[in-house]
């Protein structure tokens, strides 16, 4: 019978030349079920690791010569650690359970592998693709065998996203609640086949996916790749605020002077609502004269140049705090503490500060929108406001902004060009003056 030993006497070399040469290892104990192993023999020790599964099954693995009298080099010789890691690598695989390629891979299972690896490449929850998942995809799909997919299904499936009614946010344990839309409004059409495409194009990534890692279990994309979105509805109108409009709003706040911050925050630096919530007072670095967003909503990291007035204004809010403070904290009334700001608390805010200001249906996209519409507008560049915003792709700026930029340069060439004063006399042939 396997004898379990403290740690210490096989961890370390000089531990292990005290210990009986024997053929039954000395086990350490890794996890449940699992061991590393010292197996001592007469010119040194070997290490072996023991997988116990859960019907009782015994599994062994050798990995390799100890370090008793030669240097570990990871390679042909392991000191402890290295053969600590090489066994968790083995148990990994030891555990897995190999999928069977006759048994329905199901369309909620795609989008379950589908998600997992994606918030592991973007090291960072997907809440709302998630959302989008198991509100439109599971329920008419998730049952179906990936394999039995057709063309008619997802089509019927896509179409009908068009015409369903848009989904309100519900507080929990209620019914879902759903907005009426006006079906012969030109705009809610546009923005339906939108929204459309955007589920479809979850889902038909998730397919994709596994049909390109896995195409034992998923063999064919006939169901979904002639399938082609709604087009020309992913032109929305980008509502900015002047600066006379983003200083009233500013002043709308004035009730809530945590909330202020907030809002002059993302005027400031066009970072997200959850980017600004996230952000430490280590984030700002007053000598490059910028903020740090370890994650986008890409999931790439980025760093915000700020101008003379954002420097003042994060010297000013961070002075004091430490550095892993953060920057931007809101008031609890009822503890009478500041705490961080929380998912979805700004909203009941900024609605009062609107009403406050006169304005209507601004939201934390809308001061992102005016933040890069004041940077087009000035002319810079669609590569360093695509940089400043976090966009992975310049195609995303162009498609927001670039009907901006033309538009200011038209007002630019009319305000800068001068009259000459010109008078334009028609050029006339002989023929026609001979005719007159």
């Amino acid at each position: 019978m396997a004898r379990s030993s403290s740690s210490s006497r096989i961890i370390h070399r000089t531990s292990r030349a005290r210990l009986s040469i024997r053929r039954e290892p000395y086990w350490h104990l890794i996890a449940e079920g699992k061991h590393l192993g010292y197996r001592k023999g007469a010119r040194g020790g070997t290490w072996i690791a023991r997988f116990n599964n859960l019907a009782g099954q015994r599994r062994l693995k050798s990995i390799g010569p100890a370090d008793d009298t030669v240097e570990a080099d990871g390679v042909e010789v392991f000191n402890f650690q290295q053969a600590q890691e090489i066994a968790r690598d083995w148990f990994k695989q030891a555990t897995q359970v190999t999928p069977d390629p006759a048994a329905p891979y199901t369309v909620a299972q795609v989008m379950k592998d589908y998600i997992t690896e994606s918030e592991r490449i973007k090291r960072q929850p997907l809440k709302r693709t998630r959302t989008a998942i198991e509100a439109h995809i599971l329920g008419p799909l998730g049952d179906i065998d990936v394999n039995k997919l057709t063309h008619a299904t997802l089509k019927a499936w896509r179409d009908a996203l068009q015409d369903a009614a848009p989904r309100v946010r519900t507080k929990a344990g209620r019914p879902q609640a759903f907005r009426e839309i006006d079906k012969s409004d030109e705009d809610a059409k546009r923005k339906r086949q939108a929204s459309a495409n955007r589920v479809f194009n979850i889902l038909k990534a998730a397919l994709n996916y596994v049909h390109t890692h896995d195409s034992q279990r998923v063999s064919s994309n006939a169901a979904w790749a002639r399938i082609k979105p709604f087009r020309n509805v992913d032109v929305p109108k980008i509502r900015f605020l002047e600066p006379a409009e983003a200083n009233a709003l500013a002043k709308g706040c004035d009730p809530a002077p945590d909330f202020r911050l907030l809002v002059q925050g993302a005027l400031l630096t066009g970072a997200r609502y959850g980017e600004l919530k996230a952000m430490k007072v280590s984030a700002f670095d007053r000598k490059q004269e910028s903020v740090f967003i370890p994650k986008s909503k890409n999931g790439d990291a980025r760093h915000v140049l700020l101008n003379a007035e954002a420097v003042r204004f994060f010297s000013q809010i961070t002075a004091g705090k430490t550095a892993k403070e953060h920057i931007f904290l809101r008031f609890n009334k009822e503890k009478k503490v500041m705490e961080p700001w929380e998912d979805s608390e700004q909203g009941r805010y900024m609605n009062e500060a609107c009403k406050l200001s006169n304005l209507h249906g601004v939201n934390f996209h809308i001061l992102r929108h005016t933040y890069a519409s004041m940077l087009v507008m000035n002319d810079a560049s669609m590569r360093f406001i695509a940089d400043q915003l976090g966009h992975k792709s310049i195609k995303t700026t162009e498609q927001y902004y670039a009907h901006l930029a033309t538009r200011y340069k038209l007002q630019t060439i009319r305000r800068t060009l001068p009259d000459f004063g010109f008078e334009v006399t028609p050029v006339t042939t002989p023929a026609q003056t001979d005719a007159a």
